[in-house]
């Protein structure tokens, strides 16, 4: 299939792909009911995010997705941004912002392939089945052109697949190596299961841990589908809004976009909230890929010792268990997930800069960073939790 045969267009809204052509390149497999793989590339998550302005006029964040066609069929889309920041990515370039800056260019407007405010692994280049390889060239070709002909800075695509960064790379792309906390599922039968396959002093730090949690003075519930009520969004709005306002100064998504998440997303949501004295007082939502569960916002109005691990990560551990799923991914950074059983895993993204004299300076810098996050993986994996022989399968 030639180049010239692919014709690039930049899509205002998703509602102008629609939800069938969308779905048929970013999640084929729910054609015969199957759950998506990734829920967060849907057209029901995108889609929440432009009707409830989280993403759109105002937020920095303005959809302008591309799709490839052939012959009038859309062979592949990718969910693409302009961006006026850097805030609601989780791969952090102000410092290139900064750097570029005081050399006298503009790093804003960038373009971002991407889904807002959500640090998850998943495929970026998102092609109907039969069209991966011509599909993805042809939407990283398109999006760097995009850039060279709009004199912006630069485009990045973040938390991509490794083989879509292999891909990049090898069409001139940076690759930049991160790295996340993600507990995997060892077959466990149980959280007692996992529990044994910790050394003794973090098995029983855990144990006391949730004991903690646990005597909060409440009960734990966790709520999917029907099951989630109008009035558990609105305790759990509070809970976001406490903590969007403490870490970002805004939260980013916006009171309609639950109301909607409820309509749209609510088979692919489990929502735990904590209740003492007949009131809701945190909560943690995760959302259900089809081999994964995705931990994304927390928010509490009471601190409780520990309350933030057990409905987090120790919860998150539970209902992963039970519904057979393979990996508990816990958002972005933080360390402190290590002892509770998440190991260090690589995160990719591809970055392209118009101006050839920047491109070779991050060029540099990302090729030590690579090394140090190597470094970094390397020996909190050596310090994990787990008994020696399950680190070494590990590695």
């Amino acid at each position: 299939m030639s180049a010239q045969s692919i014709e690039i267009r930049l899509i205002g809204t998703i509602a102008e792909i629609g939800q069938a052509d969308w779905d048929a390149c970013a999640c084929p497999e729910t054609a015969d009911g199957s759950p998506p793989i990734d829920p967060f590339t849907t057209y029901r998550f995108l889609s929440a995010l432009e009707e409830s302005g989280s993403v759109g006029p105002g937020t920095g964040w303005q959809q302008q997705h591309l799709a490839a066609f052939i012959e009038g069929q859309l062979i592949a889309v990718a969910p693409l941004y302009a961006k006026m920041h850097s805030q609601g990515e989780y791969v952090f370039d102000h410092n290139w912002a900064h750097a570029l800056e005081r050399a006298g260019g503009s790093y804003y407007p960038k373009l971002q392939i991407a889904v807002p405010h959500t640090p998850a692994t998943g495929r970026r280049f998102l092609t109907r089945p039969g069209f991966e390889q011509v599909g993805t060239q042809a939407l990283i070709q398109g999006a760097v052109q995009v850039t060279e002909n709009n004199n912006l800075s630069s485009v990045h695509i973040t938390f991509c697949t490794q083989e879509e960064a292999r891909v990049g790379e090898e069409m001139g792309l940076m690759i930049r190596k991160g790295q996340q906390f993600h507990w995997r599922n060892d077959s466990y039968a149980d959280f007692d299961g996992f529990l044994a396959s910790l050394n003794a002093r973090k098995r029983k730090n855990i144990r006391k841990e949730r004991a903690q949690a646990q005597g909060f003075g409440g009960d734990i519930h966790s709520f999917t589908g029907d099951q989630i009520q109008p009035e558990h969004w609105d305790a759990f709005w509070r809970f976001y809004q406490d903590t969007g306002a403490r870490k970002w100064g805004t939260p980013y998504l916006t009171r309609q976009f639950f109301d909607i998440a409820q309509d749209t997303l609510r088979d692919d949501m489990v929502l735990v909230l904590a209740q003492r004295d007949g009131q809701w007082v945190a909560g943690a939502l995760n959302f259900i890929g089809a081999d994964t569960l995705y931990g994304r916002y927390w928010g509490c109005v009471e601190h409780h010792p520990c309350l933030h691990f057990e409905l987090c990560y120790y919860q998150a551990i539970d209902i992963a268990i039970a519904r057979g799923l393979a990996t508990v991914e816990a958002g972005a950074q933080g360390e402190h997930k290590l002892a509770r059983g998440y190991l260090p895993t690589a995160t990719w993204s591809l970055h392209w800069m118009r101006d050839e004299g920047f491109a070779r300076a991050v060029g540099d810098y990302l090729q030590a960073e690579r090394d140090a996050v190597d470094q970094e993986i390397e020996i909190l994996t050596e310090y994990g939790p787990f008994k020696r022989a399950r680190v070494e399968e590990q590695e």
